[in-house]
């Protein structure tokens, strides 16, 4: 049974590439795709039978051998650095805050910066797997 990774997939238009080992490319439909599985990610290793398509090489009985690395978890920051920057973010929540009970928002600028680092922030903790 011939493996590869998936090269892309788009769940909109229901079809994607997988790059087999050898490295020629086998269209992937979605009809390919275990019933109960969602959406195939970039890069995650995959077995397939190959038939011949109306234009050429179809992926068909797709199963995953391995899940995609993720490339957030691989790039997110320590631990140690992480409770550094949120201990940071509190002191600036937390004279945001203050402002706020005085009944003034922060500036336009400042405003843009903190919703910045908190968007930062939140993708370093949300890692989807």
């Amino acid at each position: 049974m011939p493996s590869g990774r998936v090269r892309w997939f788009d769940a909109n238009k229901g079809y994607g590439f997988i790059t087999g080992d050898d490295g020629k490319d086998v269209f992937l439909p979605s009809a390919a795709l275990p019933a109960d599985a969602a959406a195939p990610r970039k890069g995650a290793k995959v077995e397939f039978s190959v038939a011949d398509g109306r234009k050429g090489p179809q992926a068909m009985n797709v199963t995953f051998a391995a899940p995609a690395p993720s490339l957030v978890r691989a790039t997110r920051p320590k631990a140690d650095d992480m409770a550094a920057i949120v201990e940071d973010l509190i002191k600036l929540l937390d004279s945001a805050g203050n402002g706020l009970r005085r009944h003034r928002y922060p500036s336009a600028t400042d405003s843009r910066k903190l919703a910045t680092l908190l968007r930062a922030v939140a993708d370093d903790f949300d890692v989807q797997d």
